[in-house]
């Protein structure tokens, strides 16, 4: 198990390598990055030429990419174009309400999910399985931004038209009065809706075939032959072994608990790290883009591994070499 650890940490440093390559590559031909000055009609043409050699903008891409990389490497990850702020002041500012949105939906999303999968499956089809599944094809396909409208449409406009109980459209905080944690419950309802619930519609779906698929099998009947009772085969027997592919499902998903979702923190104006990429993609402000690149590469490349190893915890009968 140490080996194969060790060699897969060996095996990540040129996949992160290449990864940071091909982003600061793509970032640079997406866009002109003097553009957040050429737009302040305060900064002279020879401030523009100063600046371009303070950033090492005059030199080729290559020749940059090995400058960001060398800083990079030394926790130097840049100031950006746009507030002049340390990237990782940036990141750190915004990595805590990222945190508290997607990781409040992501817990909501894993207990909704084992208990529609898993009833889904024990139940097939029932009329709560067509129901369950049903629903889990309508959020599946449902635009986020298009639920997310939706939501504010009716809980934030409409019912404040009725004179009903309404919520917050956007933010996190009210413009006006002191910060409360009961505000910052409200902002969070319908953003964490919408989240969860296009999560869940996936991660029931998954679970639910997974289910299906372990308890045909027959160790499973073994194991009702041996006189266990229906829940020790259920969740001793059954569910051990179909969590094994929702498990990569929700490593592959922890990344943007930090990266965060861009679109639904754009529609409901929540201040974390998808919306700070959103606004600084806009004006190209590559020191800022490759901070969050870079971040939510390398938890990939962690996640990966962690989903590699609990492999073996949940089945013993995986073998890590």
């Amino acid at each position: 198990m140490v080996r194969y650890i060790i060699r897969r940490v060996l095996i990540s440093i040129p996949v992160l390598l290449g990864v940071s390559l091909i982003a600061f590559f793509l970032v640079q031909a997406s866009g002109d990055p003097m553009a957040v000055y050429n737009a302040n009609p305060n900064i002279s043409a020879e401030d523009l030429v100063r600046l371009q050699k303070t950033y090492g903008f005059d030199k080729p891409v290559y020749v940059q990419y090995l400058y960001w990389l060398r800083n990079a490497l030394t926790g130097n990850w840049g100031q950006s174009f746009l507030t002049h702020q340390d990237v990782l002041t940036m990141i750190g500012q915004r990595m805590g309400n990222t945190l508290l949105l997607m990781g409040t939906s992501f817990v909501l999303t894993i207990l909704i999910s084992m208990v529609l999968g898993i009833y889904s499956a024990t139940h097939k089809y029932s009329l709560g399985d067509y129901v369950v599944t049903t629903l889990s094809f309508f959020g599946y396909a449902m635009p986020s931004f298009w639920f997310g409208l939706m939501l504010i449409i009716v809980f934030a406009v409409r019912f404040k038209e009725l004179g009903l109980p309404s919520l917050p459209a956007a933010g996190m905080y009210p413009v006006r009065g002191e910060p409360s944690f009961w505000e910052l419950l409200k902002h969070m309802v319908l953003p964490v809706t919408v989240l969860s619930l296009i999560s869940v519609a996936k991660y029931t779906r998954y679970l639910r075939s997974s289910m299906l698929e372990v308890i045909g099998q027959d160790y499973i009947r073994t194991a009702r032959g041996k006189g266990a009772s229906e829940r020790q085969v259920l969740w001793r027997h059954a569910f051990k072994n179909a969590v094994i592919p929702l498990v990569t499902l929700i490593m592959m998903d922890i990344p943007s608990l930090f990266s965060g979702a861009l679109i639904t923190e754009q529609v409901f104006a929540w201040p974390g790290m998808g919306r700070m990429y959103w606004e600084h993609a806009v004006w190209v402000d590559y020191p800022v883009l490759m901070g969050i690149i870079l971040l939510v590469s390398t938890l990939v490349v962690v996640c990966n591994l962690l989903a590699d190893v609990s492999y073996a915890i949940f089945d013993p009968r995986i073998r890590l070499s």
